[in-house]
């Protein structure tokens, strides 16, 4: 279970769209957008492919791995120019001890898959080349900052980074809880490289971009199964975004430029709280004149569900979420500084598609 560290915030907003009566810069204006891919497991389930707790995505890694890169084609045919690997349940977490004998090879056939995606689409040898984002998830489970363990995820780390390091492009930290969790993957990637490079004698380096993706805390929306309504009125504005592990979304923006890594995303929370969230991000990135990226992916959970123990059943997911009504908030994200945009655990490939004819052309 979510442990909150703070006093929760007060405000509480409704499932709604984003407020139309803001004012949206002209098309011109607007940060060129990456189109990430979306949620993989629910993807799967929906096409039948082999699904459960706990192993979530993992399952289809050994079980049906041509669906996984189905998967992973039909999000770029629909115009994604990013794709993760589908290693983020290849953890302890959700295989137990499995991950320690069968784990690298598992992370090694997720991002192979990934690959032989890229190669089988008709855009890996055009301008518009898709590269791959590295999946480096939670490694003591999501939305769990008080089992964070800085001593033991060397461990869990090294397999996820040996395994996909010759087929990904970037590294995409993902749903970070707090920032300590971030910090210490960062400093994994940087020894981890240090040491391939003098491993395999290379003298240029092969650092790769690093993007950290952070999971809000929405435990203020109160949005129930049985009562979604898109056409309320706008949400109250989240006065202080925060982490699940409670600290602030500034300080942890801040924590990243220090690192200087190459892109701050918001993920795995509800579209309500992203935006508040962007905005402190942009702010502070536009005070420093750093070069950071911003970006969104956000998740299509029930609330009431979010909040329950990661693996102990499949969440519900919300019925407002359609894909004309993810756009309309991508809109908002762009608006307000966003330049990657995706979805997470429930956005599909339809959704992407509507990101990808929307957004690129503004």
């Amino acid at each position: 279970m979510h442990t909150q560290t703070t006093s929760p915030m007060t405000n509480t907003v409704t499932a709604t769209q984003p407020n139309d009566s803001l004012t949206m810069p002209a098309p011109n204006s607007l940060p060129p957008i990456t189109i990430l891919d979306g949620g993989m497991g629910r993807e799967l389930e929906r096409r039948g492919a082999p699904f459960r707790q706990p192993e979530w995505s993992a399952l289809s890694l050994s079980l049906a791995p041509d669906s996984v890169r189905d998967v992973h084609l039909d999000y770029i045919k629909a115009g994604a120019t990013v794709i993760t690997v589908n290693s983020y349940a290849v953890t302890p977490y959700h295989l137990g001890d499995r991950f320690f004998s069968d784990g690298e090879q598992l992370i090694r056939t997720a991002a192979q898959l990934a690959f032989e995606a890229v190669q089988a689409s008709d855009k890996h040898s055009r301008s518009e080349a898709v590269q791959i984002a590295g999946c480096l998830p939670p490694l003591f489970g999501s939305y769990r900052p008080d089992l964070f363990d800085a001593k033991q995820a060397p461990t869990i780390a090294h397999p996820l980074l040996s395994a996909q390091i010759d087929y990904v492009d970037m590294w995409l930290v993902e749903t970070q809880s707090s920032i300590v969790e971030a910090q210490t993957w960062h400093q994994l990637i940087t020894e981890f490289t240090a040491d391939w490079e003098e491993s395999i004698s290379k003298t240029e380096t092969v650092a790769k971009p690093i993007w950290i993706a952070f999971t809000l805390d929405d435990s203020q929306l109160d949005i129930a199964a049985d009562d979604l309504d898109s056409s309320a009125e706008p949400n109250r504005a989240v006065s202080t975004p925060t982490l699940r592990s409670g600290e602030s979304v500034a300080e942890a923006v801040q924590a990243m430029m220090a690192l200087n890594v190459d892109a701050v995303l918001f993920n795995c929370s509800q579209p309500e709280v992203m935006n508040t969230a962007l905005q402190t991000a942009k702010e502070l990135i536009d005070k420093a004149a750093h070069p950071m990226q911003l970006g969104v992916y956000a998740n299509a959970f029930v609330s009431e569900q979010v909040h329950k123990q990661a693996n102990a059943q499949l969440r519900v997911m919300r019925e407002d979420t359609t894909p004309e009504h993810y756009l309309t908030w991508a809109e908002l994200w762009q608006a307000s500084g966003a330049n990657i945009i995706g979805g997470c655990c429930g956005i599909g490939v339809e959704h992407i598609e509507r990101l990808a004819q929307h957004l690129t052309d503004r």
